[in-house]
């Protein structure tokens, strides 16, 4: 099929290790897909069949100008109601609420004075990419995180504090990934918070990852998730699970996650089917 495609990222250079693989499926699979910053305000959204929400990273403090964009756009997939929910860490205390397990997490919203979880705690934006501006705290480290806390308030950002999870230091996170509902493949994530975060950097991200197989009760779990927040039948999805005696959600990545394409180069054919099959609904 005759089709054009926009593939939203980001202004920085090269920061998007799956894009190259995913443009190029798309080219196989016959789609003439263009690569574009999301705030490019030359680029007119209209004439593309489909925009693909992937890598726009720098909005976790633009958040309000970035859902300003994507509300405008017609065809967006993941669709814009999504991302409306899901870009703001917010959802997890929704999914408790459904009775999913996750990660025991109190937010304190501008203004609010903080508490402090028992042991060893983090602390990171409801909106946040990756680990930026997160940071992991001893359990008398509290005056540290108190700052923490009111540098991001100050820049009008809500705030949410997670116990550490230990089990990360041992075994990792362990990412999910589905492609219109289906699970494709899992990575095995280290830990990221155990190094400045100056040091985070692109190639210490990549050394952390590692393609794993996972037991069906781990997918079905991360299934059950995706489904509470009905995320079933979207373009692409990543549950991020963590062993904290017993499985808990971390994260549900519904808007801009890596995919990890590079390690199992057959999803980025599935997930251009994907694709021609929404252009052509």
């Amino acid at each position: 099929m005759s089709a054009t495609v926009a593939v939203a990222t980001c202004s920085v250079a090269d920061i998007d290790s799956d894009q190259p693989i995913l443009l190029d499926a798309l080219e196989r699979a016959g789609v003439t897909a263009f690569a574009h910053a999301w705030d490019d305000a030359s680029v007119q959204w209209d004439q593309f069949d489909l925009v693909v929400l992937r890598s726009t990273w720098d909005y976790a403090t633009r958040r309000e100008e970035f859902l300003s964009w994507a509300r405008q756009i017609p065809r967006l997939h993941n669709p814009f109601d999504v991302i409306e929910r899901n870009s703001d860490k917010h959802y997890l205390a929704d999914l408790d609420r459904l009775g999913t397990r996750v990660i025991a997490t109190e937010f304190f919203d501008v203004g609010e004075e903080p508490r402090w979880p028992e042991g060893h705690f983090v602390v990171k934006p409801s909106v946040g990419a990756g680990s930026f501006d997160a940071d992991r705290y001893g359990a008398n480290d509290h005056r540290a995180a108190l700052e923490h806390v009111k540098r991001l308030h100050a820049r009008g950002r809500d705030v949410m504090v997670q116990p550490y999870v230990h089990s990360i230091d041992r075994e990792g996170e362990t990412a999910l990934i589905f492609i219109d509902g289906q699970f494709v493949h899992a990575m095995n994530k280290g830990p990221m918070l155990n190094v400045a975060e100056s040091d985070r950097d692109v190639l210490f991200r990549r050394e952390q990852m590692r393609a794993i197989t996972v037991d069906n009760n781990v997918i079905e779990f991360a299934e059950g998730a995706l489904h509470a927040v009905g995320g079933s039948n979207l373009l692409y999805a990543r549950v991020d699970v963590v062993n904290d005696n017993g499985w808990a959600v971390m994260e549900i990545e519904l808007t801009e996650p890596s995919l990890f394409l590079g390690f199992r180069p057959e999803a980025a054919d599935q997930l251009a089917s994907a694709i021609v099959r929404r252009v052509a609904q």
